[in-house]
């Protein structure tokens, strides 16, 4: 007769993620929202230093975000340094000149700090509860787990959509516009190689061919190491090439005069740059993704390697980010050019006095980052993609599925930068608008899923920074639409120039 085994319930989970640990779990369904594991166990759960998987849901080990746990510090470093710097540090500049130099500053250390803080909570909340092994390795998981299912659609599934489809989108345009940028660079003065150039929708078409068919080689997060490490490369690189050459070059003595504030445009560009500033450090959406790709074990928790990749990778983007700001507030002041920012400035003003190779480069540089943060982006959305596949059919998608799910999003993601090609300059309203998922969300969940004692330090901080939060999200979102009412908007549909 076999030997009796221990059986345990586990807790109810809203979200349906149910608990695997090494032994082999019944699943008993008693209602159509609520599912219970029962755990066959012949060792306590907490027993100290044996490794377990996770989570998870069983379906879990076919999704590509959980499909491979062989993560360390060193990749995690470079998927948040690739994700972490976007096109958005580029606009930097044009925030420091309605907030001037200290202002600026201190708003930028201010920004730096915050998202640094709402980093540390994600991390620490990835794994709420380890006694059961639970890991929130998805953002809309883990407020699922804070909130309920209901409340956490209602307030998250916008901003993760946004922040994983929507950058995307961006990629494509910006990329576009970077690759017609280098390739008038090297045509130069040469009218015939200028007049072969493709269109704005050719663009687009090449860099999204190719970044589809980069995606097809990487069959989860975890892979994407080294496209990561490439992106993380490129991007410093990018960002020190933009302000040395800068420095080298010195300051543009041409300014425009701007005119006086009877109209408020200074108080509307205060708002603007409070928006850019805050826009500037990216990458929320996925730390929780990022940190599931790391082991985890009761004696080495994953947020132990997650917070040292935190460290590292946020060192390195402020010696990216605030460079940028001051030497190109430093060398352009008000003639930082709105789109892509501080490179166009310094190809407009130096392209003459700076050799093709340098000024190519640059253009370069900028270019593979972007091939290979689309990828880190896009990982949520093909996650989302093949789980329907997976809950249907019980099974992992095969080769032809997954690059069927991949060119149809990337041919998605290209009809939309074709159609609203002006998407780049609704970034700060509708960023402002998911901007609680980086400034709020973490400080509420902290609350919802620690339960600090009531005005304690902890529930004093977050919650005060959730408030905080919430009205300057707003304040950010007003300013950006405002700007939006008064410059107008080129709504120029599927006519990408």
């Amino acid at each position: 007769m076999a030997e009796p085994t221990i059986i345990r319930f586990d807790r109810i989970l809203s979200s349906k993620v149910t608990p695997v640990m090494t032994a082999e779990t019944l699943t008993e369904t008693i209602s159509e929202e609520h599912v219970i594991s029962v755990l066959e166990s012949t060792s306590p759960i907490d027993g100290a230093g044996d490794e377990f998987s996770g989570e998870r849901n069983p379906h879990d080990r076919w999704l590509p975000i959980t499909e491979s746990r062989n993560g360390s510090t060193l990749r995690a470093v470079f998927h948040l340094l690739c994700s972490g710097i976007g096109y958005q540090a580029l606009l930097l500049p044009i925030a420091f000149i309605s907030l001037g130099w200290s202002w600026g500053i201190i708003c930028l250390s201010l920004a730096f700090s915050w998202q640094l803080y709402t980093t540390w909570l994600l991390v620490n909340l990835h794994e709420p509860s380890p006694q059961t092994g639970i890991r929130c390795s998805r953002y809309l998981h883990l407020l699922i787990v804070s909130f309920g299912e209901k409340m956490a659609k209602l307030l998250g599934l916008f901003p993760t959509m946004y922040l994983s489809t929507g950058t995307c989108i961006v990629f494509i345009i910006t990329g576009g516009n970077v690759m017609e940028l280098l390739f008038e660079t090297i045509c130069d003065d040469d009218l015939d190689c200028i007049a072969k150039t493709l269109t704005g929708a050719q663009w687009f078409l090449l860099f999204m061919c190719i970044a589809v068919f980069a995606a097809q080689f990487f069959p989860n997060l975890n892979s994407l190491a080294v496209v990561s490490a490439i992106g993380s490369i490129t991007a410093v690189s990018c960002c020190f090439l933009l302000w040395i050459m800068s420095v080298d070059k010195g300051r543009v003595h041409d300014h425009v005069k701007t005119d006086g504030d009877d109209d408020g445009s200074g108080f509307r560009d205060v708002l603007t740059g409070f928006a850019i500033i805050a826009a500037a450090f990216r990458g929320h959406n996925l730390v929780l993704e990022i940190q599931g790709t790391i082991p985890t074990s009761r004696k080495k928790r994953s947020r132990v390697s997650m917070w040292r990749g935190v460290i590292i990778s946020y060192l390195l983007i402020a010696m990216c980010m605030y460079p940028i700001a001051i030497v190109g507030h430093w060398a352009y002041e008000n003639k930082v050019y709105p789109n892509l920012g501080i490179l166009t400035s310094f190809i407009k003003f130096h392209q003459k006095s700076t050799s093709k190779f340098v000024t190519g480069a640059i253009c370069l540089t900028a270019i593979i980052h972007y091939l290979c943060a689309y990828q880190i982006y896009a990982m949520p959305a093909f996650d989302n993609f093949e789980r329907i596949y997976v809950m249907k059919k019980n099974k992992a998608c095969p080769r032809w599925v997954r690059s069927g799910i991949k060119v149809l999003f990337g041919g998605f993601t290209y009809f939309v930068s074709v159609a609203l090609p002006f998407l780049p300059s609704l970034g700060l309203f509708i960023g402002s608008l998911a901007l609680p998922l980086t400034l709020v969300y973490p400080c509420m969940m902290w609350i919802a899923v620690k339960k600090p004692v009531r005005f304690s330090l902890m529930w004093c901080i977050n919650v005060g920074l959730g408030f905080i939060g919430i009205v300057f999200c707003g304040v950010c979102a007003g300013g950006a639409l405002w700007s939006l009412i008064v410059d107008g908007l080129d709504a120029n549909f599927f006519k990408p120039k």
